[in-house]
């Protein structure tokens, strides 16, 4: 779908609306320059730009894919292919929304093919036509606006996962088990930034290169300055990340060795009881039999006494004493 086509000379826009692609392609022969934004455009909107244009089908190809990281291609016609990755933090799902933009850079064009819902550019066209000073330098002036709007929009997410991130470690650190899936989905959200923010410092430095002879070489710098910032920050992220997920894990350890122990402790008062159980059941059964020498000579309370409680208490004393010599061995030193 084409967003917006136009055409600029001396700075300024041509005209108000937007051109169709086959007027803009006219117009680009003219002088000045054309700038043509498409999203998420169909199999014949590219192929009718490539057709107006003469892009590579190579590179027509690649603007119709998404790839993990930015990259610059140089082809015939002085024709370059840069492609950023763009991200978007989502406040209500609390992840990161990442997109794509393919630019094509010519002396007298350059067509933008946005890729998912993270890669407005509208407010780098506006903000660019408000500046006709950049305008006069040509496309590469708009290569610029693109990329100062990317790394602008990638301070918000370092700044969102932060939170997130500080989060999950004061809830680590606190001594709490945070959810193992939440540090793996953190840590794998900000390794995919980092895939678009790191290859793109060499992406830069190469469109430097080319800017040098023109005015616009500041302005790369100061984007260059920012995404520099911006990949550190992400860096000691990731690294925090590790450390938590490290922390996390040995604070389950703990927990399972304080469950273990309870455990333990319970298996051991149940060992005791039954320890002390097994002998008086074992005398209560035996009086509890009915055969003739015990009941002719249990006749009396006193003989209940003696014979019935005394054998309980007996195994009892002998228990008893049997602990407490067990207790001394273990305290004596090895």
């Amino acid at each position: 779908m084409i967003i917006d086509c136009a055409y600029y000379r001396d700075g300024r826009r041509q005209h108000v609306g937007t051109m169709s692609v086959a007027e803009a392609a006219e117009q680009c022969w003219q002088g000045g320059f054309v700038w043509l934004g498409l999203f998420e455009p169909s199999p014949e909107e590219l192929r009718e730009a490539s057709e107006s244009f003469g892009l590579h089908e190579l590179a027509v190809e690649d603007a119709q894919t998404f790839h993990l990281r930015p990259k610059v291609e140089p082809y015939e016609g002085d024709i370059r292919l840069v492609i950023l990755r763009t991200a978007r933090y989502d406040d209500e799902r609390e992840e990161v929304d990442f997109g794509e933009v393919s630019v094509f850079v010519a002396p007298s064009f350059v067509i933008t093919v946005r890729q998912g819902v993270a890669s407005e550019l509208h407010g780098a066209r506006t903000r660019l036509e408000q500046r006709p000073e950049l305008l006069e330098n040509g496309t590469n002036s708009v290569l610029w606006a693109i990329l100062d709007q990317v790394v602008d929009t990638y301070s918000p997410v370092v700044a969102e996962l932060e939170r997130d991130i500080e989060q999950v470690e004061h809830t680590v650190f606190a001594g709490a088990v945070a959810p193992t899936e939440r540090i793996y989905f953190l840590r794998r959200e900000v390794t995919d930034f980092y895939r678009a923010v790191h290859p793109l410092i060499a992406v830069l430095a190469t469109i430097e290169r080319a800017a040098r002879s023109t005015g616009l070489l500041p302005y790369f710098r100061d984007v260059h300055d920012h995404l520099v910032l911006v990949n550190e920050e992400v860096a000691a992220q990731r690294d925090l990340l590790a450390t938590v997920l490290e922390a996390n894990m040995a604070v389950i350890s703990v927990e399972q060795t304080k469950v273990s122990v309870r455990q333990n402790a319970t298996i051991q008062q149940l060992t005791v009881l039954a320890t002390v159980f097994l002998p008086l059941t074992f005398v209560t059964g035996f009086f509890g039999q009915n055969f003739g020498w015990l009941v002719d000579h249990v006749g009396t309370g006193w003989d209940f006494v003696v014979l019935g409680l005394g054998g309980l208490v007996v195994p009892c004393v002998a228990l008893l004493a049997w602990f407490r010599h067990q207790h001394r061995t273990a305290r004596q030193p090895t």
